[in-house]
């Protein structure tokens, strides 16, 4: 008979321990230590940790192993087809994060639909909705079809009986929080119950090759809940961007071991659900205000193509002893380098200015290349002079205010000449090796002082 023993097992990150401490020593977090039950002897049955076949591998030369083309199933989204590097891989495990209400759930029902209308058998379960309500949303979303098979429940035994009477080519878990084991005595959600159920849906999409997508919960800093772990034993881990109250979307692979992890997806939340954005660009820079000081256009790489952001600053007077400075879309820390950099090279005042910056339309942006537009707004903002509406500026600032070269150049200056931009600012470094496209004028700049002369006139 098995025995039992008590652990302390943190919600956070996973760490255990034999007695209950208020602060965690793995994440640092305060009252996240949960007393959980484990078999000390004859721990899980074969059902929970899988059983042996008894063929044992043996190890062979890598050029002898044989390679699998591998036959990707079109979601019908292009944009999700994108991150996910060409489509839906059988027997891949996909883990989708997000903010509640982002529209997760919405993204998968629309893609599961899509997949059942091309005769794919498609298997939903749900253990936050009941079946009535996903068809209730599923109608609003026309996503109703025969192929589309849609449970409510929340135990894996029972999960894995209808997997095996249904066959299907990808199941959706919603959510991997809400499911347990019976064998696991910890409660939903927590982290021996999310590590084994997780671990279950691996083997089951390995040895029976069926794609499996499993929506995660968030917590408050934006981290996929549960372990870490989590994100290791899965084959792509997405995130679903956006605030809540803005009606674009941003889906973005953070790994991915089918495709690149640069791609980005953009979608535009509407009534009837998800509308793909196929111009980002264009999207990003509509309504953009024309002859205002503060705002200037970037071009950034997300994985395979260029995306045109705007960006407006407001520097403004401050009757506090310490300024503000916030950035929403950039790293905070890189504001405060460009800040720093304007003051000690430039000579600009900027110790008694509140300072803001914000990447319009709700994208974010870790690329060095979008420095020289920051750098623009900024100045223009702080001298009331406002930047040409068709002229764009690529480039990474440097401590000693040199413009720092980038990469892949021509699709970015490509870009800009579709949208009807006249002229680019961009490092003198980028201007050998290739030819700009007719119509736009390409000046080259070694430091963000020639920069600030060209953009805004001296």
């Amino acid at each position: 008979m098995a025995k039992t023993k008590t652990k302390f097992v943190c919600q956070e990150c996973g760490y255990e321990t034999v007695k209950w401490m208020g602060k965690c020593p793995g994440c640092h977090t305060w009252n996240t230590l949960v007393e959980e039950r484990e078999f000390t002897k004859g721990a899980g049955s074969s059902s929970l940790r899988g059983k042996s076949s008894g063929r044992r591998e043996k190890a062979s030369p890598i050029t002898q192993v044989v390679k699998r083309d591998e036959t990707r199933a079109d979601t019908g989204i292009e944009e999700l087809n994108r991150v996910l590097g060409g489509g839906l891989v059988p027997g891949s495990l996909i883990l989708v994060g997000g903010d509640p209400g982002i529209g997760k759930s919405t993204l998968l029902l629309q893609a599961t639909h899509r997949l059942a209308s091309k005769g794919y058998e498609i298997l939903y379960v749900s253990g936050e909705e009941s079946a009535e309500q996903i068809r209730l949303r599923a109608e609003r979303l026309e996503a109703l079809h025969e192929n589309l098979l849609v449970a409510s429940e929340t135990d894996l035994t029972a999960i894995e009986e209808l997997m095996n009477d249904t066959k299907p080519y990808l199941m959706v878990i919603d959510s991997i929080q809400t499911m347990f084991h019976p064998e696991v005595t910890a409660a939903p959600g927590s982290v021996s119950q999310v590590r084994e159920c997780t671990g279950q849906l691996m083997r089951w999409a390995k040895e029976q090759g069926i794609a499996i997508m499993i929506v995660g919960h968030v917590t408050k800093q934006g981290a996929i809940a549960g372990p870490r772990m989590l994100e290791h034993m899965v084959d792509s881990v997405l995130y679903f961007e956006g605030e809540r109250h803005n009606s674009y979307r941003v889906l973005r692979a953070v790994k991915n071991r089918f495709g690149s992890t640069n791609e980005i997806g953009v979608f535009e939340m509407k009534e009837e659900g998800l509308a793909e954005v196929a111009n980002p660009s264009e999207l990003f820079l509509s309504g953009r205000p024309i002859g205002v000081p503060g705002t200037s256009v970037a071009a950034s790489i997300e994985g395979s193509r260029p995306v045109l952001v705007e960006l407006q600053a407001l520097v403004a007077p401050t009757s506090f002893a310490t300024p503000k400075r916030m950035a929403t879309g950039v790293d905070h820390q890189r504001l405060s380098m460009i800040l720093a950099v304007l003051e000690k090279r430039l000579g600009f005042f900027l110790q008694n200015q509140d300072a803001y910056l914000n990447v319009v339309g709700g994208m974010r942006i870790d690329e060095p290349a979008v420095d020289l537009a920051m750098a623009i707004s900024l100045a223009s903002s702080f001298r009331e002079v406002a930047t040409g509406n068709k002229d764009l500026f690529i480039g990474e600032v440097g401590l000693t205010g040199e413009v720092r070269g980038v990469s892949r150049i021509e699709q970015r200056v490509a870009e800009a000449a579709q949208l009807g931009f006249t002229r680019v600012i961009f490092p003198e470094k980028n201007q050998k090796g290739w030819k700009a496209p007719k119509g736009i004028e390409c000046i080259g700049v070694q430091s963000l002082q020639e920069a600030l002369e060209i953009g805004l006139g001296g």
